[in-house]
């Protein structure tokens, strides 16, 4: 099992590639991660969550790795004022990302603003990530607490420190030019504006 402090080691490019799943810090809270277009790594990320009928999110460096995942050019376009920041988004997509989605038909992206997780995605290509933890526990503050979590069942561990009082990412849905926010976190958006408050 691999432990690092950054991101963007080359160690922990090499075995996301050759698709390992393990915990590390995104730019909100410590997540799980493996590489999204390795179906072997989605399945066993997901069954180490024990989620089936809940997909995660896709971080990724760039709008280019989102439409080359699979996502509309033209559902990313007209949310792209929103990135780089802790801002995921629902977005539609079709049965070819139902390894990812679930049967959802949808899944929450962000581009990230951290520059070492952003160094890392731009050479694995977009990671899925759900919050390090077991259903209707704590997220992970901690390297030490998601280990409690996952102990040897992961193949990495990055250790971004004690994030404590980090929040979640904002999640919005965007109908017909009406913002949504399904779930408040890190950035605040004013709904009928449309504008970040913080």
């Amino acid at each position: 099992m691999l432990r690092c402090d950054l991101p963007d080691n080359p160690e922990i490019i090499t075995i996301l590639k050759a698709g390992a799943v393990g915990v590390l810090p995104t730019d909100t809270v410590y997540g799980l991660a493996c590489v999204a277009t390795d179906r072997t790594a989605v399945a066993r990320l997901y069954e180490l969550k024990a989620r089936e009928h809940k997909p995660g999110t896709i971080i990724a460096a760039d709008i280019q790795q989102l439409i080359d995942l699979g996502l509309k050019r033209r559902y990313l376009k007209a949310v792209t004022h929103f990135w780089p920041n802790s801002i995921s988004i629902i977005i539609p997509c079709g049965v070819g990302l139902n390894y990812l989605h679930k049967g959802k038909n949808s899944l929450a992206v962000r581009l990230i603003a951290d520059n070492s997780i952003q160094a890392l995605i731009a050479q694995t290509g977009p990671l899925l990530t759900t919050s390090a933890n077991h259903p209707d526990q704590p997220v992970a503050t901690t390297v030490r607490m998601a280990q409690q979590y996952f102990n040897g069942q992961v193949d990495f561990y990055v250790n971004g420190g004690d994030l404590t009082g980090r929040l979640p990412s904002t999640l919005i849905r965007v109908v017909d030019d009406v913002i949504e926010v399904l779930r408040p976190g890190a950035v605040t958006i004013n709904p009928e504006t449309g504008e970040i408050v913080r």
